[in-house]
């Protein structure tokens, strides 16, 4: 997945769940870790992280993301 993928897919998640999207992803982490699913762990920590910002206001997800 590239990363616009991502970034689109959050703000998708935040504009539907609001910030209940950051609990389910949360949940997602410790459920995925407890199972031993590290990859789909992780993909869903980025998320949590993504989600953090886009309600924080660090990042807006009707803009173009730039990361380095």
């Amino acid at each position: 997945m590239r990363t616009g993928d991502l970034y689109r897919l959050a703000g998708d998640l935040a504009a539907e769940h609001g910030k209940a999207a950051s609990d389910y992803a949360s949940r997602a982490v410790m459920t995925l870790e407890a199972e031993g699913s590290h990859e789909r762990a992780q993909f869903w920590f980025l998320m949590l992280v993504l989600l953090g910002d886009i309600h924080s206001g660090r990042i807006d997800p009707d803009q173009h993301i730039s990361i380095h």
